[in-house]
């Protein structure tokens, strides 16, 4: 199983039966996310096409149920973007399509449309990683702690659960560095909370914000006293999913999203359509039975 899993910038581990944890692993730059330019040049990836590879591969893996999402290290979860890497190859001014036999000194400046389509290009396919934590098929509980800035909001606010440790330090950064933030938080944040003029404050101001903050406006769900009891905690909770049907979780999470992009009357017709086909699994009267001879369920994979 562990092979199956192979990334450079993340951990995957199987604590319990199960249960995935994916761990960022860059600790010794608070985690933050970086495009890495490996040689020759078709062999490039970026860190986060990787995030988004693995939850593709965990969404489909049946020997997976349940996802728990930390970040290595004592200090951050993620300290968001890797803004000295961002500034130099994502808003370079260099013009890839040049013909190479040109000098300096004769390049036109980049035609303002073209780059434009290419950052367009690029910012989407980053949206796509990160909105592949929220289309995978198995909920996805992240427990953050320390420095949580920037990129974090972005990738927590994609995950089913939320929880942290009481150290942890939130921000929505992206001000702060001259740009609006564009992979998730914008958009997510204000369904999580609730609390639009809450939202545009912390995203106008980039201040900071704590736990206490955090789980009173409802964008974590439970404060631990530290790192090892929230990822601990994580990882019992995503081992108390993973015992209930796979085919139950799997619905609940697609329909819940569903429904909170879409009309109530919306939400009703889809999971109608929806349940017409996953109430026929053996999984209902699996569990029906156990209820009533009071022992645990089994499921198959899914």
């Amino acid at each position: 199983m562990k092979e199956a899993y192979a990334y450079k910038h993340f951990n995957v581990q199987f604590p319990q039966q199960y249960v995935a944890h994916v761990e960022i692993n860059r600790a010794a730059q608070l985690n933050a996310f970086f495009e890495a330019y490996y040689t020759p040049p078709y062999l490039q990836k970026r860190m986060w096409i990787e995030l988004g590879q693995l939850f593709n591969q965990l969404s489909i893996d049946p020997s997976v149920r349940a996802i728990v999402l930390t970040g290595a290290g004592d200090k951050a979860f993620t300290a968001g973007l890797d803004v000295k890497a961002a500034s130099q190859e994502l808003f370079s001014d260099s013009d890839d399509d040049d013909d190479d036999n040109n000098n300096n000194n004769n390049r036109s400046a980049p035609d303002a449309a073209r780059k434009a389509a290419h950052l367009r290009r690029h910012i989407a396919s980053f949206q796509d990683c990160i909105t592949a934590v929220e289309r995978c098929e198995k909920p996805v509980i992240v427990a953050m702690h320390g420095f949580s800035l920037g990129l974090a909001i972005d990738l927590s606010s994609a995950c089913d659960v939320r929880l942290c440790a009481r150290d942890a330090k939130f921000a929505v950064k992206e001000v702060d560095i001259g740009l609006a933030a564009d992979v998730g938080t914008l958009s997510r944040l204000p369904k999580i909370v609730g609390d639009f003029g809450w939202v545009k404050e912390v995203a106008l101001t980039a201040r900071m914000f704590g736990a206490e903050e955090a789980q009173r406006v409802g964008f974590v769900s439970r404060v631990f006293e530290n790192k090892a009891e929230a990822v601990r905690g994580a990882v019992d909770l995503a081992a108390l999913i993973a015992s209930k049907s796979p085919v139950a979780v799997q619905g609940t999470k697609e329909l819940l999203n569903w429904s909170r992009d879409h009309t109530v009357q919306d939400g009703l017709r889809y999971t109608a359509i929806w349940n017409s086909a996953a109430v026929q699994t053996k999984d209902v009267s699996a569990a029906l039975l156990s209820g009533i001879q009071k022992r645990k369920p089994t499921f198959e994979k899914l």
